[in-house]
């Protein structure tokens, strides 16, 4: 095979690699970083002391609480009372009791998802949980506090739709592809880079080529991270939109830009050893002046011929 070609070879090889590696860090966060329920609530954890996604949730279980208040008041009840409950709201998301329901609610939810979209009989159905164990948690919050009515709130199984059964379906299908390509696209795409710089005319530049292809990369994975936030907060309605949304998604992503910076890093790492040892790693030795040839050392003199003497 020409050097031509080989290069050529090699320079598809390594595009294909640094494309990959990207697509492969993705879909491993994806299976092994949201997916796992328990890394999915230690992430969500300390989103309980956020005051954004504290203001959020008090917001919304005082607005929800206002109307049950309410239905069981049979009427609009006196807007102290409204006051009163979302005070109580808010100072029960900054108890021990909240950030166990926090817990808890986030661990329901998100198993729940996880069985539906790994239950291939789960198609056609809506993702569901029931949020009745957090209403009586509040319940006995705003009890404790006296507020009117709050012993006959009733808790009562609530089923929260998740997802709808369309989203679900179309989730699911993506998550199986996702399952296959964590584990498919890491190793296809070592292969590729490795087969690149093998094949390569100069395996030092086609070293250099992987390490700059996987910085490029990693790059444009923080680039992808960065605008994904932005359409996906701008993009949720009503009360899940704004900072607690955006403080959301920067916990649940903090692995992928880890992971984003790590290849940038590992990349530039890799291009910038093989430069290196290019330029300094073999050195060409410095010759000795040659020295000058000796003069040839003139020829000994014939020796003298006897001469006779007379007898």
């Amino acid at each position: 095979m020409s050097p031509r070609l080989r290069n050529l070879l090699s320079a598809g090889l390594i595009v294909l690699a640094g494309l990959l590696a990207p697509c492969g860090a993705l879909a491993g966060w994806a299976v092994h970083g949201p997916a796992d329920t328990g890394r999915y609530v230690t992430a969500m954890a300390p989103l309980a002391d956020d005051p954004d996604v504290r203001d959020a949730v008090a917001d919304t279980l005082g607005a929800g609480f206002a109307g049950v208040v309410d239905e069981v008041a049979a009427g609009p009840v006196d807007g102290r009372v409204r006051l009163f409950v979302r005070d109580a709201a808010r100072s029960f998301t900054r108890t021990e009791a909240f950030h166990e329901g926090w817990d808890t609610a986030n661990r329901t939810v998100h198993g729940a998802v996880l069985r539906a979209l790994r239950d291939d009989g789960a198609a056609g159905r809506a993702i569901t949980v029931d949020l009745a164990p957090v209403a009586a948690r509040v319940r006995e919050r705003l009890a404790a506090d006296h507020v009117p009515f709050a012993r006959r709130i009733p808790v009562r199984p609530t089923p929260v739709t998740v997802l709808p059964a369309r989203e679900a379906d179309r989730l699911r299908k993506g998550f199986r592809v996702l399952d296959v390509a964590a584990l498919w696209l890491p190793l296809a795409a070592v292969v590729f880079a490795v087969t690149g710089i093998a094949v390569a005319a100069c395996r030092r530049r086609a070293l250099a080529a992987v390490g700059l292809g996987t910085a490029l990369g990693g790059a444009l994975l923080v680039v992808a991270v960065v605008v994904g936030r932005r359409l996906t907060v701008a993009g949720l309605p009503g009360p899940v939109d704004g900072p607690a949304a955006g403080a959301v998604y920067d916990a649940l992503t903090a692995t992928l830009r880890t992971a984003s910076w790590l290849l940038v890093a590992l990349g530039l790492t890799v291009a910038l050893a093989a430069w290196l040892t290019g330029r300094y790693g073999h050195r060409p030795r410095r010759r000795s002046p040659a020295k000058p040839a000796p003069e040839p050392a003139p020829p000994d003199p014939a020796p003298p011929r006897p001469t006779r003497t007379g007898r």
